[in-house]
């Protein structure tokens, strides 16, 4: 078996900015991170050659990309963005020995071993059982939605859709919510609710559930006004936001019985933190009825780690490395 090398190189690719760092695989820190426009490149391989440059790092020969998009063979197209690459075709460009192309929510899930007890806070009950699945999802853009099972000394990334599942309203304020969007656009998903546009679109709702004449203001408008209390309901959107992913969260807790845990992550949640201990986020993630003991022993937390991505890039990397 060939030795693994010291260090890598790791990025976590998104519709606007590309990350890159060099990773020590023996203890996964980062170093030399860039993040540069991905519109101030014509490919996805300009990006990756100026950073070796930029960093004198032409000598790594292993890569790990986490890319917001499916990766489900060897082409690969970004979803919000114009780059689209072979995998083979890169790595022998670029004369790589290993080129790991991965969805970036595969990423976040497979950082969760990794996190030390500062990178991650914990609300409510519930303690973390070793060796058990575990399941992560992360408001941003979007909602991404993974699980990760433990398998012998591997992990197993789970990718999945889970944001574009369907939206269950539990009460009336919900209901006008429910048809409210489902005017807009159809299908109500808990993406429509838990991302940015989200909050704007609960925020929208909640102005005609309260009969208030509101002008439309951004996400981060929101969670500034409800994070200062000047607005009401700002506040009470990001409460209709926190009720909504503890009732997500408990869900994905059920459908694999994620007794590892389960994470937040995302932009948005980690900004919100003082207003999620008096949310119902833990309540409705265990009103599960008959089940509500069940979710009870589910440990739940807020990954407040900056770059997860890169670091779940290098972990599937390092273990890719050690099995092959």
């Amino acid at each position: 078996m060939a030795k693994s090398p010291a260090y890598a190189i790791v990025a976590d690719i998104g519709g606007t900015n590309a990350r890159f760092s060099r990773v020590s695989l023996a203890s996964l820190a980062l170093d030399e991170v860039a993040v540069f426009p991905c519109a101030d490149f014509a490919t996805l391989a300009d990006a990756l050659l100026h950073y070796q440059q930029q960093k004198n790092l032409q000598d790594i020969k292993h890569v790990a990309i986490a890319i917001a998009c499916p990766v489900t063979g060897d082409n690969v197209s970004m979803t919000n963005f114009h780059w689209q690459f072979s995998i083979q075709s890169m790595q022998q460009q670029l004369a790589l020995e290993a080129l790991l192309v991965i969805n970036d929510f595969t990423a976040v899930a497979m950082c969760l071993p990794a996190l030390t007890c500062e990178q991650k806070v914990k609300f409510g009950q519930g303690e973390v059982q070793q060796g058990k699945p575990m399941a992560v999802l992360g408001a941003g853009t979007g909602l991404g939605v993974a699980h990760l099972l433990p398998v012998n000394d591997i992990y197993i990334p789970l990718p999945g859709e889970g944001g574009h599942a369907d939206w269950a309203a539990q009460n009336e304020q919900e209901w006008f919510i429910q048809q409210t969007l489902a005017k807009e656009y159809g299908h109500v998903s808990p993406e429509r609710l838990l991302s940015g546009p989200g909050l704007e679109a609960i925020y929208r709702a909640l102005a005609l559930y309260r009969k208030q004449q509101v002008e439309p203001i951004s996400a981060s408008q929101i969670a500034t006004q409800a994070l200062s209390g000047e607005s009401e309901l700002a506040k009470a959107t990001i409460a209709q936001f926190f009720a909504s992913l503890g009732s997500i969260a408990g869900d994905l807790a059920l459908t694999l019985s994620t007794f590892g845990g389960v994470y937040i992550a995302g932009g948005i949640v980690p900004k919100l933190l003082p207003l999620l201990e008096s949310s119902e986020f833990r309540t409705r993630f265990e009103a599960k009825g008959r089940f509500s003991a069940f979710n009870r022993q589910i440990a739940t937390y807020v990954v407040t780690a900056e770059q997860p991505g890169l670091v779940g890039a290098a972990v599937y990397l390092k273990q890719f490395l050690a099995s092959n």
